[in-house]
C-alpha cells in the first residue's frame, strides 16, 4: 500500500479546505471511545491548536482518500499542555521557550490501513522535517499497538498527564530526541 500512498504538508491556512475531512477521520477513528472522543471537544482542539505559531499538518492519502494524519506545534513559554502532569518529573522538564519541545497531538490512520507502514510514513516524515531539541506526545496507557509502535521508534515513557479537557482520560507523557534515528 504505502508505494500508492501520498504524503501532503498543510499550514494552518492551507489546511482549511480539509477540516471536515479531518475532523470526520477522527471520529471514525476513535467511534465509540467516549465523551472525550466527540465532535464538539475536537473541533475546539483543533480549532485552538491550528492558532499555534509552527503548527504542521502532514496527511496520508491513497486515491484521493484521506487515510490518516498527524500533527503538531512547537510549545510556547506560556504553553498549557503541561498542566495535569503527574510529579516528580525532572527539574526544568516542563519549561519551554517556543523552540524547545514540538508536541505531536494527534496521530491517527484508518482502521483499514493500519499496520501498512503508514503511521510509521506519517511519524518519520514529521519527525523528519523539526529541529526542536525535543517532541513529545501523549498515549494512552492501554493502547499496546500504539505505545508499541512509539517504543520501537525511540520513543521513552516520562510520566503520565491527565489534560484539563472534561472527560479526559490518564495519558502517559513520552518524549523523543528528533535527530534520533530508528
Amino acid at each position: 500500500m504505502t508505494e500508492n500512498l501520498t504524503l501532503r504538508h498543510y499550514g494552518a491556512a492551507e489546511s482549511e479546505g480539509i477540516i471536515e475531512q479531518l475532523i470526520a477521520l477522527y471520529l471514525e477513528v476513535h467511534a465509540g471511545q467516549g465523551d472525550f472522543y466527540g465532535e464538539d471537544r475536537y473541533r475546539r482542539q483543533l480549532s485552538a491548536h491550528r492558532q499555534r505559531d509552527g503548527w504542521a499538518l502532514v496527511t496520508a492519502w491513497l486515491n484521493e482518500e484521506l487515510i490518516g494524519y498527524v500533527y503538531g506545534f512547537p510549545l510556547a513559554p506560556d504553553t498549557r499542555w503541561w498542566d495535569g502532569i503527574e510529579e516528580p518529573v525532572p527539574v526544568g522538564f516542563t519549561e519551554e521557550d517556543g523552540h524547545r519541545t514540538f508536541a505531536i497531538s494527534e496521530l491517527l490512520v484508518r482502521a483499514a490501513s493500519r499496520r501498512q507502514g503508514v503511521a510509521r510514513a506519517l511519524h518519520d516524515d514529521l519527525v523528519g522535517s523539526r529541529h526542536e531539541e525535543r517532541m513529545t506526545l501523549l498515549a494512552r496507557p492501554d493502547n499496546g499497538p500504539a505505545q508499541a509502535a512509539y517504543r520501537s521508534w525511540g520513543w521513552r515513557t516520562v510520566t503520565r498527564l491527565r489534560p484539563g479537557w472534561p472527560e479526559a482520560p490518564l495519558f502517559d507523557v513520552l518524549t523523543r530526541d528528533p535527530g534520533m534515528k530508528k
